[in-house]
Protein backbone atom coordinates (compact mmCIF):
# COMPACT_ATOMS: atom_id res chain seq x y z
CA UNK A 1 0.00 0.00 0.00
CA UNK A 2 1.78 3.43 -0.77
CA UNK A 3 1.57 6.75 1.22
CA UNK A 4 -1.05 7.99 -0.21
CA UNK A 5 -3.53 5.31 0.02
CA UNK A 6 -2.09 4.49 3.61
CA UNK A 7 -2.80 8.37 4.60
CA UNK A 8 -6.33 8.69 2.86
CA UNK A 9 -7.61 5.67 4.71
CA UNK A 10 -6.25 6.89 7.95
CA UNK A 11 -8.37 10.07 7.85
CA UNK A 12 -11.15 8.36 6.67
CA UNK A 13 -11.16 6.16 9.72
CA UNK A 14 -10.21 9.16 12.38
CA UNK A 15 -12.89 11.15 10.53
CA UNK A 16 -15.33 8.29 11.15
CA UNK A 17 -14.35 8.05 14.50
CA UNK A 18 -14.82 11.89 15.51
CA UNK A 19 -18.38 11.43 13.23
CA UNK A 20 -18.96 8.59 15.83
CA UNK A 21 -17.92 11.32 18.95
CA UNK A 22 -19.52 14.05 17.81
CA UNK A 23 -22.92 12.21 16.97
CA UNK A 24 -22.49 10.37 20.81
CA UNK A 25 -22.24 13.93 21.99
CA UNK A 26 -24.81 15.54 20.22
CA UNK A 27 -23.11 18.09 18.84
CA UNK A 28 -24.64 18.86 15.75
CA UNK A 29 -22.55 21.48 14.22
CA UNK A 30 -19.30 19.20 14.32
CA UNK A 31 -21.27 16.26 13.11
CA UNK A 32 -21.79 18.70 9.64
CA UNK A 33 -18.26 19.59 9.97
CA UNK A 34 -16.99 15.91 10.16
CA UNK A 35 -19.82 14.60 7.75
CA UNK A 36 -18.12 17.11 4.64
CA UNK A 37 -14.82 16.02 5.84
CA UNK A 38 -15.91 12.20 5.68
CA UNK A 39 -17.62 13.21 2.03
CA UNK A 40 -14.35 15.30 0.59
CA UNK A 41 -12.16 12.21 1.81
CA UNK A 42 -14.26 9.54 0.46
CA UNK A 43 -14.21 11.72 -3.09
CA UNK A 44 -10.58 12.57 -3.13
CA UNK A 45 -9.97 8.36 -2.60
CA UNK A 46 -12.34 7.60 -5.36
CA UNK A 47 -10.90 10.07 -7.47
CA UNK A 48 -7.41 8.42 -7.28
CA UNK A 49 -8.80 4.56 -7.37
CA UNK A 50 -8.77 3.82 -3.94
CA UNK A 51 -11.34 1.53 -2.79
CA UNK A 52 -12.77 3.07 0.51
CA UNK A 53 -16.11 0.42 0.48
CA UNK A 54 -18.26 3.62 1.59
CA UNK A 55 -15.61 3.62 4.21
CA UNK A 56 -16.95 0.70 6.07
CA UNK A 57 -13.96 -2.36 7.39
CA UNK A 58 -11.12 -0.53 5.22
CA UNK A 59 -8.53 0.07 7.65
CA UNK A 60 -4.79 1.19 6.64
CA UNK A 61 -2.18 -1.54 7.19
CA UNK A 62 0.95 0.24 9.86
CA UNK A 63 3.79 -0.79 9.45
Amino acid sequence: MDAFTTGILQRIHTTESDLRRARETGDDFLVDVEEGELDDLRRIAADHGVDVRDGRNVRPKVA
